[in-house]
């Protein structure tokens, strides 16, 4: 790697490439500068009508294998199929999540959601909103679903698989995005599972913290922690 984390985003491909090459790329600019897509892309891809990172995001998802979600300081982005094992062994701290809830680290909600997630994957975002988003199917005791899913989502539990497109009459997509949420179990097969609890927890950090220090090598060791945690 001649230059840490030194990309620019024109086309697909580049952002493909970036997750491939980096491992770790958030997609909005946050606690450490200079380590996001928004910061590394053309205009073009960003604010255009034309195609671009927005309607990109699904096709890197199935193109990297990678997992997508809000994993870092409640943002988004990319983390590749080689570096999200540790990741998620970190965040889960060696625990799946049947275990979490036994012993009383998981709440009844993050329960509930979990679960339905688990057994319906692919989840979009309106299916959850009917199920636990309150009003008359959801109903009110279900309210503040959001928050466990991000919980899970920081947590690696749950991670958005894919975005799926409402269609026009003539069969072409339209709209924003929805988001299908997944296991990474489901998302990435025994690639993830055979290799999330392989090490301990501290292990994982380690590994985390080397890569990242790599991309980011004017970043302060505080800094560093304090996003991978």
């Amino acid at each position: 790697m001649d230059k840490p984390f030194d990309f620019l985003v024109e086309r697909q491909e580049d952002l493909v490439a970036a997750v491939e090459r980096f491992g770790i790329v958030p997609l909005f600019r946050g606690s450490i500068p200079g380590f996001s897509v928004e910061e590394h892309v053309s205009p073009r891809a960003w604010f255009s009508d034309e195609e671009g990172v927005w309607e990109w995001k699904g096709p890197v998802i199935r193109a990297a294998g990678c997992a997508y979600g809000k994993f870092f300081e409640k943002k988004a982005a990319f983390v590749s199929r080689e570096v999200f094992p540790d990741l998620a062994n970190l965040r889960r701290d060696g625990y799946d999540f049947d275990a979490r809830f036994d012993d009383g680290l998981a709440s009844f909600a993050d329960r509930d959601l979990y679960n339905y997630i688990d057994k319906n994957q692919p989840v979009d975002t309106r299916k959850l909103k009917e199920a636990f988003g309150g009003g008359k199917r959801g109903g009110a005791a279900k309210k503040g679903f959001e928050t466990s899913l991000a919980r899970l989502m920081a947590q690696c539990y749950v991670v958005i698989g894919d975005f799926r497109y409402s269609l026009d009459r003539n069969g072409r997509p339209y709209g924003w995005g929805i988001a299908e949420y997944v296991t990474p179990e489901r998302l990435m097969g025994a690639a993830f599972s055979e290799r999330v609890y392989a090490r301990e927890p501290e292990e994982s950090l380690l590994r985390l913290l080397r890569l990242l220090r790599s991309l980011l090598p004017d970043a302060s060791e505080k800094a560093l922690l304090r996003f991978l945690r």
